[in-house]
């Protein structure tokens, strides 16, 4: 690593796990995490809060198994509240993009994209540009001043680069989910269609007996019909196999510190944070007197507001769908467990039929909330982490 390279996050890392590890072992820990994160040959590339993360969770899982899980908990939870405070007041050092500030594009925009493509492609232009402005105030004496400022920049595109990542990411991933909750649907439809069909016989032979369910059995066959007609249009369109995939949903402590960090590393407060220094440089020798100084400060408090906010909001719906999920496989569980029994006890089939019913319905609305959560999941790693990737979502 060259000696002029600034690299705060690590020698703020090595700082807190060298007490706790050795300076060996943390250097160790550090370089492993990191070639987990970026691959070989990069590992020595400057970290950023994400990467203290992940490293953060390595020496948490070390001292679990040393000083036991609630002493390690305790480091944890203090650690990361410091690295949210960290990453408040110190941006992480950019390399700049070599070239012109704004270079001409090489032919006209195709605008015939799909929605998402569009903003994704101007964050990655901004990002663009906001290396190239770091460049060149790096290399002008009368600019230096506004590196800190240009570095928050960066790093703010960066993020919104990041932003729109996820949502390409959760758009394939809910294509996906859609998918098999369509088959799903289709699978109760089938379990409610053979429902119908014993209730119909069943009242057939009632009104053999002379029973009056004349307008009963009327009804329960136009019902029967219309699920019959739903089935030939929707089981082509699917595979049934998909209905009984596992429902798994990711596992999270969503009591976890380390979403304290999706508030300073949101996109609109490390702008915010940016133009706070830019004003500060505007204000020369006014300094945090300047009436664009204090505009700067409440738009940054306002920004961590917001983030606060949407941070909030996000866990909250994650905590509904987790609770859900949790309530909804122990009543699918059991309802597996009563077909099992009446099976065996030679329970008559409707009664069978519909247990399995309300198993698949139960399944179908489980299934719902796990994909939920997990769309959530991957909205609070983007904020803290890297995003999950598509294929490990759970089904």
């Amino acid at each position: 690593m060259s000696p002029q390279r600034r690299d705060p996050y690590r020698d703020w890392l090595r700082g807190r796990l060298s007490p706790e590890l050795g300076v060996r072992e943390a250097e160790e820990t550090i370089a492993r995490a990191m070639h987990r994160r970026v691959g070989p040959g990069q590992a020595d590339q400057v970290m950023g809060p994400r990467d203290v993360v992940a490293v953060l969770q390595d020496t948490y899982a070390r001292l679990s198994s040393r000083v036991g899980d609630a002493a390690a908990e305790k480091w944890l939870e203090t650690t990361t509240m410091e690295l949210a405070t960290f990453a408040q007041t110190v941006p992480v050092p950019s390399e700049p993009v070599r070239g012109e500030i704004a270079p001409a594009p090489g032919g006209p925009v195709r605008w015939g994209r799909r929605a998402h493509d569009l903003p994704l492609l101007l964050a990655r232009s901004h990002a663009e540009i906001a290396g190239r402005s770091l460049g060149a105030i790096r290399e002008s004496p009368e600019l230096r001043p506004l590196e800190q400022a240009a570095e928050w920049d960066v790093q703010a595109t960066q993020a919104e680069v990041r932003r729109w990542e996820t949502e390409e990411m959760l758009s394939s991933l809910r294509a996906e989910h859609a998918r098999i909750e369509v088959a799903d649907q289709v699978a109760a439809a089938a379990a409610q269609a053979e429902v119908l069909h014993l209730t119909v016989e069943e009242l057939e032979r009632a009104a053999t007996q002379g029973q009056q369910v004349a307008p009963r059995l009327t009804h329960t066959r136009l019902m029967s019909r219309q699920t019959d007609a739903f089935l030939r249009s929707f089981t082509p369109l699917i595979r049934m196999e998909d209905a009984d995939r596992p429902i798994e949903g990711p596992r999270l402590d969503l009591s976890s510190v380390r979403y304290s960090l999706g508030v300073p590393l949101h996109p609109g407060v490390l702008r915010a944070r940016s133009q706070l220094n830019y004003a500060r440089w505007q204000a020369a020798d006014q300094g945090e007197d300047s009436p664009l100084v204090a505009q700067a400060r409440r738009a940054l408090v306002q920004a961590e507001e917001a983030a606060q906010s949407q941070l909030d909001v996000t866990l909250s719906a994650a905590r509904a769908h987790q609770a859900a999920l949790s309530d909804l496989r122990h009543k699918a569980a059991q309802l597996e467990r009563r077909i099992a029994s009446l099976r065996q006890l030679g329970g008559d089939p409707l009664s069978v039929a519909r247990l399995i019913l309300e198993w698949r319905q139960t399944r179908t609305a489980a299934r719902v909330q796990a994909h939920r959560l997990q769309e959530a999941a991957s909205l609070l790693d983007a904020l803290v982490s890297e995003p999950l990737p598509a294929e490990a979502a759970g089904s």
